[in-house]
Order: C-alpha cells, then sequence, then structure tokens
C-alpha cells in the first residue's frame, strides 16, 4: 500500500523547484498564442483568398501541421533545425518556435470560421465605401470575428496551456518539469505528480469557467 506524504510541499519548495516552470509555461502559452493567432490570421485569409498560389501551401500548411502529433513536431524542431542553421537551440527556444508555428494551423481554423461567419453584406458594404479587400478585411470583417471566435480561441489557449508540458521531451523547465524535480529530490515522485495534475486542473477549470462567462456575455451582445 502506497503511504503518500505531502508535507513537504511547503512554499519554499514550490518557491525553489515550481516557480520557474510556471513562469515559463505561462510565457509559452502567451507567446504562442500571439504568435499563432498572427500566423493563423495570415494562413486563414491566405486559404480565403481564392487565388490558388496562396490556398495552396497555407492548405498545405494547415493539414500537414494538423496530422502530425505534438510531441513529434517538438522533437523535429528540437534535434533538426541546429542542423539545418548550424548554431545550437536551447529548449526554451525551441518550444516557442514550435508551439508558436504548431498551434498557428489551429488558430487559422478557428479564424477562418470567424471569418466566414461574418455576413457577407459586411464586406459589399466595404466595398461600396471605396475599401480595398485589405481594407475591408482590417476594419470591418476581422474585429467582427475575432469577437465572434474569442471563446474558442481563449479555448484553444487552454489547450495550448496544457500541451507545454509536452516540452519534457526536450527537456524544457516547464510546470511539470519543476514538480518533477521536486519529486526526485524529495523521493516523492507520486505525491508531486498528483499536486500537479490538482494544479493543471484549477488552472485549466477556473479558465474554462472565464470563457463560459465572457461567452454569455458576447451572446447577450449578439
Amino acid at each position: 500500500m502506497i503511504n503518500l506524504d505531502f508535507s513537504f510541499l511547503s512554499w519554499q519548495v514550490l518557491s525553489d523547484f515550481v516557480a520557474k516552470g510556471f513562469i515559463f509555461s505561462i510565457e509559452l502559452t502567451l507567446v504562442a498564442m500571439l504568435g499563432g493567432i498572427a500566423l493563423g490570421t495570415v494562413l486563414a485569409l491566405m486559404r480565403l483568398s481564392g487565388k490558388p498560389w496562396l490556398v495552396g501551401p497555407a492548405s498545405f500548411y494547415v493539414n500537414t501541421l494538423r496530422s502530425i502529433p505534438l510531441v513529434m513536431v517538438i522533437l523535429w524542431v528540437f534535434l533538426l533545425l541546429p542542423l539545418l542553421t548550424g548554431e545550437p537551440m536551447g529548449a526554451e527556444l525551441s518550444a516557442v518556435i514550435t508551439f508558436t508555428v504548431f498551434e498557428a494551423a489551429y488558430y487559422s481554423e478557428i479564424m477562418r470560421a470567424g471569418i466566414q461567419s461574418v455576413a457577407k453584406g459586411q464586406t459589399y458594404a466595404g466595398y461600396a465605401m471605396g475599401m480595398t479587400y485589405r481594407q475591408t478585411m482590417q476594419l470591418v470583417v476581422l474585429p467582427q470575428a475575432f469577437r465572434n471566435m474569442l471563446p474558442v480561441l481563449l479555448t484553444q489557449t487552454i489547450v495550448l496551456f496544457q500541451d507545454t508540458s509536452l516540452v519534457y521531451a526536450i527537456g524544457a523547465y516547464d510546470l511539470l518539469k519543476g514538480f518533477e524535480v521536486a519529486g526526485k529530490n524529495f523521493n516523492r515522485p507520486v505525491e508531486t505528480y498528483l499536486v500537479a495534475a490538482v494544479v493543471y486542473f484549477v488552472i485549466c477549470f477556473s479558465l474554462s469557467m472565464l470563457v463560459r462567462q465572457l461567452q454569455k456575455k458576447i451572446a447577450i451582445v449578439r
């Protein structure tokens, strides 16, 4: 029978081992979210442009990355990019690049759905006012699309935060790694993994509740 003992998990232990990983997980999530949404928006506009030379590469990018496990992409970027560039790459930078380009494929589909949810009349109204395609998208369509898809974008970001735990594969020091190191130092891996699961659950569940409230407010505005 396993004898669980959580007494070693003091604030000092969390500060020494977990805080650094938690900060990196948050930073990785925010950077990948912003970069992924920016790149995903470009990919979505390319796929909706109707021009084969734009639709083809964007569709290939999105469909390919959405068909490959994230952990494989993490390993590929970490192992192959240094060989191509001839420069060493740390685990943290590799993780940032990987999550940005990978999440862009998912944010792209969200943005594409959001753009398509905006009534065609809005686009025609922009053209009627003498706006170009770029101006219509930037000033008329995209602001409405972001509002419509904000809950889904945030939900995907919660999934992104959960996925940051996969950077253990390349040795990056994230939230889960912090708990793992603490468990090894105190020879209590079971307890630390259980606490890590609770922390992930509390964070993600709380954020999900906030997204649900936001979704209700957006529905009222509509």
